[in-house]
């Protein structure tokens, strides 16, 4: 059970406890903002240091992500206990994000409500299919959507964490005019695809529904 992809997931799982721990912190003691000398503009200074280790910690299980699943089809060593805790610590992470920009006004509560219905409905479709005896595996479109929700809330994270205090040209990227764009391609974007892969987990599960 405990080989490297499995380890790597539950590395995800422990990102998450520190994403979230590290943001009731800087809720309960706000951090002071730090002050931009001519010095340290320009310079990676992070605004808060409790969201800034949240900001790691969500990227450090979005990369794991990856390498997980690629490792174990790489290395054979494909478990159900994999296939069992990967997609839910993938939810976890994600759901967590949401609900904390929902929180700080960075994300439509509506928004999030959606997201969250949709993976809860998922799952359970996976449940109902694989007590039929077929396993239903994540198509493209689920796999496009993650990929935006992600960026959606590394981007969102870097604002909070960061702030303007960036290297040249990250601050009109990212926080600027076309940050602001950037952020709404990516939250409307990963909304459609969240609403068309759950349809789509609905047209093909249709079988088991009526079985």
């Amino acid at each position: 059970m405990f080989n490297l992809p499995n380890c790597i997931t539950l590395t995800r799982i422990f990102c998450v406890i520190v994403f979230t721990c590290a943001l009731a912190w800087d809720a309960a003691h706000p951090s002071l903002v730090a002050e931009i000398s001519e010095e340290s503009a320009g310079i990676l200074v992070p605004l808060s240091l409790a969201r800034c280790i949240a900001f790691w910690a969500f990227v450090i299980g979005a990369v794991s992500d990856f390498f997980d699943g690629y490792l174990a089809r790489k290395l054979n060593q494909v478990t159900n206990f994999g296939k069992l805790i990967d997609p839910l610590a993938d939810k976890i992470l994600v759901s967590a994000a949401y609900i904390y920009l929902t929180g700080v006004h960075l994300c439509p509560f509506w928004v999030t409500i959606v997201i969250i219905f949709r993976e809860f409905l998922v799952t359970g479709i996976r449940q109902l299919a694989v007590a039929q005896g077929y396993v239903m595996a994540a198509d493209w479109c689920g796999k496009w959507k993650t990929g935006f929700q992600l960026a959606y809330c590394i981007d969102c994270l870097l604002l909070l964490a960061y702030g303007a205090n960036l290297f040249f040209p990250l601050p009109e990227l990212l926080f600027g005019s076309i940050g602001e764009g950037l952020r709404a391609a990516f939250l409307w974007i990963s909304l459609l695809l969240t609403l068309w892969s759950g349809a789509n987990y609905c047209y093909q599960a249709r079988r088991f529904i009526r079985g």
